[in-house]
């Protein structure tokens, strides 16, 4: 039967671990994932999650376990960081070119040099290419949802993709809120036992990990490219399932807040979402018609919809804790693209905020509103901003 109880968003993750069963869970602590596999080896020990919990010696190891235990037909799971997601990256290559459904949980945090532990999503969006599907939650309730719905995606058989949970350090992996725990019976008949027959298999024997010269790589380079554009109705999909099973739904791929009638739409992704839909209905109250895109599913990009919900706004503002250097941030260079099929295409503007876990106020989400309102009206303003930058 469900419960309710007062956790973080890593005890949110680990949780809803337990409740999807992995036969496998690779763990390696890094700060702020730790709590995640603390808490799973937790429930290993005290006979709660009956799993092989293999305590490895580095994030790389990590994900090498978890391609061996996936590549013989075991539900998987692991968790990482920062440097440890950088230091996993060669072998997420070989996790997504294999079409092993492994779920991981990324604690989103700032990568060195400065040195920083704090969370930004430098980390998730550098890895961007890598062919594993990524969600943002907002929320240690989405971030339980999302854990048992990434199995849902990952082990169809149409996609076969790993997926990437990622949540933001500290600000969503250390908060404690109250969270609402479903049933193993609700889950059971949300998510069937994991069967695939992409595994190595003595009767059925098989080679994964191949090699793929010049004549056949390209074709499987867009099998790969497919399933993650089929995803995103596996997502929609799964998102439907879950809101009749648990009684939650999130939309999907997406989620528009008040843009209907928005002359301004501020997309962003993550937890700050929260505080930007209070600043949407303070200004709301104000008189200004401004909305909130939240994004919650960067691969797939959702090109589509974006263009439906911004089409008709006059400006859109991307706010995202990332950038690549000498360009622009990564969420804002996927928008541009999507709002570039558009016949008249709305002013856009980059916000880049929160880098190494600087604290993102309502006072500046505000102050981003209203520049767009500005930029509207005429006024003109550099498209790449770096908000509260103290040479301001």
């Amino acid at each position: 039967m469900k419960t309710r109880q007062f956790v973080s968003g890593d005890e949110a993750v680990a949780l809803g671990v337990r409740l999807v069963r992995p036969h496998v869970i690779a763990a390696y602590p890094i700060t702020p994932q730790t709590i995640v596999v603390e808490r799973l080896s937790d429930f290993v020990e005290d006979g709660s999650l009956k799993a092989e919990y293999l305590h490895v010696e580095s994030e790389h190891s990590a994900m090498a376990a978890s391609i061996g235990a996936s590549g013989v037909g075991a539900r998987t799971f692991t968790a990482t960081s920062s440097q440890g997601l950088l230091y996993m990256a060669e072998c997420l290559h070989y996790a997504s070119g294999s079409r092993l459904p492994i779920v991981m949980m990324n604690a989103n945090r700032a990568i060195a040099t400065p040195w920083n532990i704090f969370g930004d999503q430098m980390d998730s969006m550098s890895q961007l290419s890598v062919g594993w599907i990524q969600l943002y939650v907002e929320d240690a309730q989405e971030a339980l949802d999302m854990i048992i719905q990434a199995y849902k995606i990952a082990e169809d058989p149409e996609i076969l993709t790993p997926v990437m949970v990622n949540l933001d350090g500290f600000v969503l992996t250390h908060t404690y809120e109250i969270v609402e725990i479903p049933g193993e019976e609700e889950v059971n008949r949300f998510l069937p036992p994991f069967s695939t027959s992409n595994k190595m298999d003595f009767d059925d024997p098989k080679s994964l990990c191949i090699t793929a010269g010049p004549d056949w790589n390209t074709e499987f380079r867009y099998q790969q490219h497919q399933a993650i554009l089929r995803a995103a109705d596996k997502i929609y999909q799964s998102d439907r399932e879950f809101g009749e099973v648990f009684g939650r739904k999130y939309g999907g791929m997406v989620e528009a807040y008040r843009c209907t009638d928005a002359e301004v739409i501020l997309i962003t992704l993550g937890s700050v979402c929260g505080t930007t839909r209070l600043v949407v209905d303070s200004m709301r109250t104000d008189g200004h018609r401004v909305g909130l895109l939240k994004l919650r599913c960067i691969r797939p990009f959702p090109h589509e919809e974006i263009r439906q919900i911004c089409g008709q706004a006059k400006a859109i503002g991307v706010l995202e804790k990332d950038i690549s250097f000498g360009c622009e941030g990564a969420v804002y260079c996927d928008v541009n693209s999507a709002l570039s099929q558009l016949t008249t295409v709305p002013q856009t503007l980059n916000f880049i905020a929160g880098l190494g876990g600087r604290n993102i106020a309502k006072v500046d989400i505000e102050r981003m509103f209203l520049t767009l309102l500005s930029s509207e009206r005429g006024q003109t303003a550099d498209h790449v901003r770096f908000a509260q930058l103290r040479s301001e």
